[in-house]
């Protein structure tokens, strides 16, 4: 199974940016579908955003739509989420997940293996 890793997420302020990073070990993440999801504090884990393993079929979730962009690097072997606009109700621990791309892509479900969180702090 492929260890993940999330980077980049910190301490910011209201309406400043980020971009979170997924890198995988034990494989290569540009085989599997990737997605983002994010847990609130005290809150059910959320999904917050997908990608594909072609990178042609992104989703995301309406709580940040138009301000959050999933990506891959495939120089990198990375999926990327750059979030802008950030309010302090994107306070969260976020995670990326993958999915094998051996079955139908399933945006929000179908999850195998996570990462340990990265977490973002917005401050007012």
């Amino acid at each position: 199974q492929v260890q993940l890793v999330e980077s980049g997420g910190g301490l910011v302020q209201t309406g400043d940016s980020l971009k979170l990073s997924c890198a995988a070990s034990g494989g290569r993440l540009s085989t599997y579908n990737v997605g983002w999801f994010r847990q609130l504090p005290g809150k059910e884990r959320e999904f917050v955003a997908s990608i594909d393993r072609s990178g042609m079929i992104t989703t995301v979730e309406d709580f940040v739509q138009g301000r959050a962009a999933v990506s891959r690097d495939n120089v990198k072997d990375t999926v990327d989420l750059q979030m802008n606009n950030l309010k302090p109700e994107d306070t969260a621990t976020y995670y990326c997940a993958a999915q094998s791309s051996a079955n139908r892509f399933d945006p929000r479900n179908g999850y195998d293996s996570w990462g340990q969180g990265t977490q973002v702090i917005v401050s007012s």
